[in-house]
């Protein structure tokens, strides 16, 4: 998920790596990706960039939200960073997470010396549009970035690839799963999954019949709401497409609309779903404004995970949500 305020000496080590030559040439591009049985390995981003190597890379570090997919899909990340621990990531339960390198537990901040010691043949991460045009600005830092000094850093100790969050999670998925197959990952291993996915959209679909609204809010104590517009967030998007009744929030300020604890009941909705990485529901019933709201009073106000965008991420979420509105009820 995107945050809400912002869309935001190299080591001798690293130095090391690259003048061994285990650092890939980059460059623009048309070709998209090469099967992992060629030998040598291409593979284009979402911004048009080229990345080409002697082999698939077979060790990857990048943006918790990315490769938690990989994982979802049998290989192990490396290192990880993001916007919050890989403990206190919901993506990363159930894992054992020794096999992987913390790099980062807030956002923008990433361990180079870690990185650069984690050795990874390439660094995976997320591209995120700065405007409902979808386009993706390559001035513009990578999500899980600082800035691109920071972005420029990381990428001498290995090759970058982005993959676009933009459109509906639908297309964001199929795009992860090309990539996974890039790199090895076979049919066999996505069968199973693929199956367990379209199961779960077929249940969202049956629950968004009862018509609830539903919005998903990031809340902050010294902020207000912040509402996520449904167009603007791949996850949200793909659940309208199956049924869901989401509420537009209004204003023209890409994927958020802020909105004061003071003026939150002007956005009366059945049902509301609160993020992992801000006020959790308990706190935000604290706030007397938002107690007295519908869902809230109904006691309607659940989790919004976000979920890395692939078969086994987005099935959990996809049930957790379809069964919040099977045991729901209208209440405006």
């Amino acid at each position: 998920m995107v945050s809400p305020l912002s869309r935001r000496s190299l080591l001798g080590g690293a130095a090391a790596l690259a003048a061994t030559g285990l650092l890939s040439a980059c460059g623009r591009g048309a070709s998209d990706s090469t099967p992992s049985g060629s030998g040598g390995w291409t593979f284009t981003d979402d911004t048009g960039v080229t990345v080409n190597l002697d082999a698939p890379p077979a060790k990857i570090a990048g943006l918790n939200d990315a490769v938690a997919s990989l994982w979802n899909y049998g290989i192990t990340p490396v290192g990880a960073f993001g916007q919050t621990s890989i403990a206190d990531d919901v993506n990363f339960e159930g894992r054992d997470l020794s096999k992987v390198t913390e790099l980062g537990g807030t956002y923008g901040e990433i361990n180079v010396e870690k990185l650069a010691n984690a050795a990874p043949d390439l660094i995976l991460t997320h591209a995120y549009p700065l405007d409902s045009s979808g386009k993706i600005d390559p001035e513009k830092p990578f999500f899980g970035f600082k800035d691109l000094e920071q972005q420029k850093l990381v990428g001498e100790i290995a090759p970058i690839v982005a993959l676009a969050m933009k459109g509906s999670a639908t297309g964001v998925v199929d795009r992860t799963v090309e990539f996974a197959k890039s790199i090895g990952v076979t049919e066999a291993t996505l069968a199973g999954p693929r199956e367990q996915y379209e199961a779960a959209r077929t249940r969202l679909e049956q629950a968004t019949k009862s018509g609830l609204t539903v919005m998903a809010v990031a809340a902050y104590q010294g902020e207000g709401v912040h509402i996520a517009k449904a167009p603007d967030d791949p996850a949200l998007r793909s659940y309208t497409e199956l049924g869901l009744n989401y509420h537009d929030p209004g204003g023209s300020v890409y994927f958020w609309e802020q909105v004061s604890w003071e003026n939150i009941g002007e956005h009366p909705v059945d049902v509301v779903l609160y993020s992992l990485r801000a006020m959790t529901g308990e706190q935000m019933l604290t706030q007397p404004t938002f107690a007295i709201t519908p869902a809230a009073e109904a006691g309607q106000v659940f989790p919004w995970e976000f979920s890395s965008m692939d078969y086994v991420a987005q099935a959990r979420a996809l049930d957790n949500l379809a069964e919040n509105l099977e045991r729901s009820r209208k209440v405006t």
